[in-house]
């Protein structure tokens, strides 16, 4: 059997790997450090460095030599037609909600087998939880586990293995879930999907709910806000789709 031709660029995979540890690590690398992470040696990593640089890709401090990604990527993931009609459509509806229940909320999209954070809004008040935009988490989070579960039915078939299936048969009809969060103890997830002109999934808004003294809505309260929301910016997306079931 013949192999398959390689059609592997080098210098594209240094390019990428310096980009993806960068990505990683929030306070940036020196030069050395970089190499060691990518598994290359400091004259592999030079030129690429060079490159990114000039290229605007990433930044140098000059007092300690460390290097970190400027706001290139973010740009460009922002100019990506489909994402950016999803964020306009999105906050101003994510803006409202979180003014109406004083708590942040996040905007996510199926990433592959990831979860990925594509936008946030800040709680008004003095205390709030918030989500990195560009963070990464596992299908088996609240928000993936709706996403997985109101993908189309090609995708779902493929993701469905990764969710657990009691959390899938937790949503409500109204394609919302509500789980309190294993990593963040007095964090309850609130997730309502956003839908397509089919009535799939295309992306989760999640209010990590926080119990404080400046919490105006009560936890449901704030579920069924959250499913308002949600349909609301799929009516922005979607003027003429078809209702969800319930509506």
């Amino acid at each position: 059997m013949a192999e398959s031709p390689d059609y592997s660029v080098p210098a594209v995979d240094k390019a990428l790997d310096v980009l993806e540890v960068l990505a990683d690590r929030e306070g940036g690398l020196t030069q050395t450090e970089i190499a060691e992470a990518t598994g290359r040696s400091v004259s592999q990593i030079f030129r690429v460095l060079v490159t990114l640089e000039a290229r605007g890709w990433i930044v140098r401090d000059r007092a300690s030599g460390v290097y970190s990604l400027s706001m290139a990527a973010f740009d460009l993931a922002h100019r990506h037609a489909p994402l950016r009609g999803l964020l306009v459509a999105a906050t101003p509806v994510m803006r409202d909600l979180a003014a109406e229940v004083r708590q942040s909320c996040n905007l996510a999209v199926l990433d592959g087998g990831a979860v990925r954070v594509v936008a946030q809004v800040e709680s008004p008040a003095d205390f709030g939880y918030r989500v990195r935009v560009g963070a990464a988490f596992p299908l088996a989070s609240a928000t993936g586990t709706v996403l997985v579960a109101g993908a189309e039915p090609e995708l779902r078939a493929a993701l469905i293995g990764e969710v657990d299936p009691d959390e899938v048969a937790r949503i409500a009809s109204d394609g919302s879930l509500r789980r309190d969060d294993p990593r963040e103890p007095g964090i309850a997830d609130m997730v309502a999907t956003v839908r397509d002109v089919r009535g799939h999934a295309r992306a989760a808004l999640t209010v990590p709910y926080v119990t404080t003294s400046f919490s105006e809505a009560d936890a449901e309260r704030v579920r069924v806000l959250a499913v308002e929301a949600a349909d609301a910016i799929s009516t922005r997306l979607h003027p003429s789709r078809p209702p969800r079931s319930g509506d």
